[in-house]
């Protein structure tokens, strides 16, 4: 993984991707120093499943214009007890590693235990938790919609990755624990 220049900083992209809702979002790691660019929510329509598909593409295909990342994290996919859903969002995940390709962007994966290892000191935590800690690391004013936290909390994932022993700090407010935690 590359290690950004001060002066030269890595868009990193998150996606937490699915068929209904899409989150995305995008930070700036410039030294060990996360920034918040954007985030947010692609949501679908009703209709076919393939139309769905195709909004998450064109979606994310305008985030990506939009932000210019230089690197994408995404979710690992789990087992879902119902297999529809894990069906659809392996669906939903496709695309979003396609439309990454068609950029050509190369996309790291986290498990979702690592998301939440990483962000909040637990690899259990809740939504709740992991809105909570994304709002404090990236100094939000108001917590982002959970999908929205949730793609977040995997480009921050993929930040601290890339710093590899180093720990990564919240501009004075916080910084990592040699155990993972978060300490603010």
């Amino acid at each position: 993984m590359q290690t950004p220049a001060l002066s030269n900083p890595l868009r990193i992209l998150g996606i937490d991707p699915g068929s209904r809702i899409t989150g995305y979002g995008v930070i700036e790691l410039a030294g060990l120093v996360p920034r918040y660019v954007a985030s947010g929510c692609i949501r679908t329509a009703e209709g076919p499943l393939e139309q769905r598909l195709a909004q998450i593409y064109a979606g994310l295909g305008e985030v990506v214009g939009l932000h210019r990342p230089d690197a994408v994290a995404i979710e690992r996919v789990f087992m879902a007890k119902n297999p529809d859903s894990a069906l659809k969002l392996g669906q939903a995940r496709g695309v979003a590693l396609v439309c990454m390709a068609n950029h050509g962007l190369v996309v790291d994966e986290y498990a979702a235990r690592q998301i939440k290892q990483a962000v909040t000191g637990q690899g259990g935590a809740d939504k709740l938790q992991v809105q909570h800690m994304v709002t404090a690391i990236l100094h939000l004013v108001a917590s982002p919609q959970a999908d929205a936290a949730d793609a977040l909390a995997i480009a921050l994932t993929h930040a601290y990755a890339s710093q590899g022993p180093k720990a990564l700090t919240t501009q004075g407010r916080g910084r990592r624990r040699s155990t993972g935690r978060w300490r603010l």
